[in-house]
């Protein structure tokens, strides 16, 4: 038998097969990825754009699972990510290994079960129908008219996949012919299950080398009981820089007034009136206690909140109880009642859990030692304002950590994952301490200044690690394809007034108007909030003569062609496009952010997470607020060079950036581009750009 080739060998075939050419750092990153398989080490590798980070982790991927038997699970943030796996990477890569391997690996997606159409929720009749007084007829007419069309598809299509289905249709529409998890009755107790698109999408997943799957799933895989992914032994986490977002957001619980009603209504018939009657009135205690009180975090539960808490899950438990256990098909009941019993149970224990964990959020007198954070927000629902409180994890790092990476060897990759100059800030957050890195080919740790390489440890404060024992990793940064200090021009305009909370002021949107001038257009403007991009458009419609788009005008998809289309046209607006935007060329030669994008002040999580450093005796600001300003600085330059023919200017109208104490950690976390304060010379350098034919 001959031998597997070695993953170098099999990364030259599959570059040769797709007509590409070697790089350097896309060797760097698919030999440390393997060395990672191979020690089980975990490795958190930096590949910057034009790396080809795909082929890097998917080649010693596919190898390790065709030598081994085993699946490999490829987990990306965003559906863009996953689509491009999918549909373009992945095809392209196992055709080009088939001959080295002996056969071609296989792959397949995976989403969570509310993703695909319920065939029992269809076919039983027990969608439950949106109350008409909280929607107006005209919703009502088009959810009927989409529910019928998705009933309909139920014959055509083969994957049952809401991804398939073009045109789409309303959240409210696919909430009738879906179900949670948590709702599913089960392949055992189900009389659709031979057929199930969900379960069909499991079980091809079980019998393929690679499945693909998204940071929400992984999640759910992480925290539920259940096995919800293939059997693996290795994970790659592109796109981890969100990850902790991610998996915050799946941990993250809600209760209120109408989310209350709503589960009360989704019970039906189920319960009596008495039953269903104090459920409501519980409900609607509870909503107007909230709406009096103002919108913020809460530190302990005020006054009235801990009996209208405990109210509502008596009621909950009691209409629980009520209903019974779910009476699957076969024994007393059918799939119509079964399949109704189990969504509405399913809504009552999720309620009532959440209810049990605000009561029990405030139990550590320290705030420093508690798990959750809580936070009343008023959330605007069409003209109304809706009282919204809020639970969720104060740090998701242990949860990863006796999860995610006690099961597997993992991957994690992005563009960006350096802060301050090394990996040690984003490791915390995914719960890998610097008391387990190993030395990486990069600079030494020890060498670097004290603020930078402090960091990790800032992150933990005092605290000491949870075992002996932590996680092994190593930082790689794979480097990139481009000569930065020859591509590109970092300004930071030292000159202008500190941003305030009011209007920009007018000397900047002055220097604005004077580098969009000098650039001919071409100009991407990343504002920190949509107030911000609306008040600098308008301001810059009536100082130069190119045409401005903003974020909210179109779609942001088809705002991004335009920009691209033409290049004397400029584009503003605010997060998505610090990081969903790829205009490789002319089009995009000046990429502008109006200040350094600390969070808000009055954001409850990040606050409370700063607070609970301090509490460990570590540097709350520069672990949490500098650390998310330093990640989005970094996505938002990256904008700039997307190919290596990519020349221009990063202009940065914050003069904290350069005058500020913090200001050499932020600029530690960004590209090593030729930086300057003299304004002039960049417009000049513009200007040269500008006159230079493209097309």
């Amino acid at each position: 038998m001959t031998s597997t080739p070695s993953v170098i060998s099999l990364l030259d075939s599959a570059v040769t097969a797709l007509g590409g050419r070697r790089r350097e750092g896309q060797l760097r990153m698919a030999s440390a990825v393997a060395h990672a398989i191979d020690t089980g080490e975990h490795l958190a590798v930096q590949a910057g754009t034009g790396t080809g980070k795909s082929l890097a982790y998917l080649v010693p991927s596919i190898r390790h699972a065709v030598v081994s038997g085993r699946t490999v699970v490829v987990s990306t943030a965003t559906i863009a990510l996953q689509r491009q796996l999918i549909e373009r990477d992945l095809p392209r890569v196992a055709a080009a290994l088939a001959g080295p391997l002996g056969r071609e690996p296989t792959f397949a997606i995976l989403k969570g079960r509310g993703n695909y159409l319920c065939l029992n929720k269809i076919h039983s009749g027990t969608a439950e129908e949106p109350a008409s007084e909280l929607f107006d007829a005209f919703e009502l007419s088009r959810t009927g008219r989409e529910v019928t069309r998705l009933r309909e598809w139920t014959s055509d299509t083969e994957s049952g996949d809401r991804d398939d289905l073009s045109p789409g249709v309303s959240d409210r529409s696919w909430r009738q012919v879906s179900v949670s998890a948590r709702e599913c009755l089960g392949a055992g107790n189900c009389s659709y299950a031979e057929d199930c698109f969900a379960e069909r999408a499991r079980r091809a997943s079980g019998q393929v080398d690679v499945v693909v799957t998204n940071h929400a799933l992984l999640a759910i895989d992480a925290t539920s009981p259940a096995n919800i992914l293939p059997e693996h032994d290795v994970v790659v986490i592109d796109e981890a820089h969100e990850l902790v977002d991610r998996i915050t957001s799946v941990a993250t619980a809600e209760l209120s007034g109408a989310g209350i009603t709503l589960v009360a209504r989704r019970c039906g018939k189920l319960l009596d009136d008495e039953t269903t009657d104090a459920l409501l009135g519980a409900a609607e205690m509870f909503d107007g206690l909230l709406a009096e009180m103002p919108a913020r975090e809460w530190t302990r539960l005020p006054s009235g909140v801990p009996a209208a808490l405990a109210s509502l899950r008596d009621r909950l438990w009691l209409a629980r109880n009520e209903i019974g256990p779910v009476r699957m098909p076969g024994s007393s009941g059918t799939d119509d009642s079964a399949a109704a019993r189990s969504a509405a149970l399913t809504s009552l224990e999720d309620a009532h859990d959440t209810v049990v964990r605000l009561l029990g959020a405030f139990d550590s007198p320290d705030e420093s030692t508690r798990r959750d954070v809580v936070w009343l927000a008023h959330d605007k629902v069409g003209s109304d304002t809706r009282a919204v409180l809020r639970i969720a994890p104060l740090s998701v790092g242990g949860l990863l950590r006796a999860s995610l990476f006690a099961d597997a060897t993992v991957v994690l990759t992005s563009a960006t994952l350096t802060i301050g100059g090394n990996f040690d800030a984003l490791a915390a957050t995914w719960g890998l301490p610097a008391a387990g890195r190993r030395d990486t080919d990069g600079a030494d740790p020890q060498s670097e200044d004290p603020p930078v390489a402090d960091i990790g440890a800032m992150a933990h404060g005092a605290a000491a690690p949870a075992d002996n024992t932590p996680p092994r990793w190593r930082g790689v940064d794979a480097g990139s394809p481009f000569d930065y200090p020859k591509s590109a021009i970092l300004y930071v305009a030292r000159h202008l007034p500190r941003p305030g909370r009011d209007a920009i002021a007018e000397q900047t949107l002055d220097e604005l108007a004077g580098l969009v001038a000098a650039a001919d257009g071409r100009t991407l403007g990343l504002f920190s909030s949509m107030r911000a991009a609306r008040e600098a458009a308008d301001a810059i419609r009536d100082r130069v003569d190119h045409p401005v788009l903003c974020q909210g005008e179109d779609t942001t998809a088809a705002l991004v062609r335009k920009f691209a289309d033409d290049p004397q046209t400029c584009l503003f607006g605010t997060l998505s496009l610090w990081q969903g935007v790829d205009v490789p060329g002319p089009s995009c030669s000046l990429v502008v952010i109006d200040r350094i994008p600390f969070p808000r002040p009055d954001d409850p999580l990040l606050t409370a997470r700063q607070r609970a450093v301090e509490a460990r005796g570590g540097n709350g600001f520069l672990t949490v607020a500098a650390n998310h300003a330093a990640l989005l600085l970094a996505q938002g330059a990256g904008r700039l060079l997307r190919s290596t023919d990519d020349r221009g200017v990063v202009a940065v109208l914050d003069s904290r950036l350069a005058t500020a104490g913090y200001g050499g950690y932020l600029l530690a976390s960004l590209p090593p581009f030729w930086r300057t304060t003299d304004g002039d010379l960049v417009r000049s350098a513009l200007g040269r750009l500008a006159e230079i034919p493209y097309g």
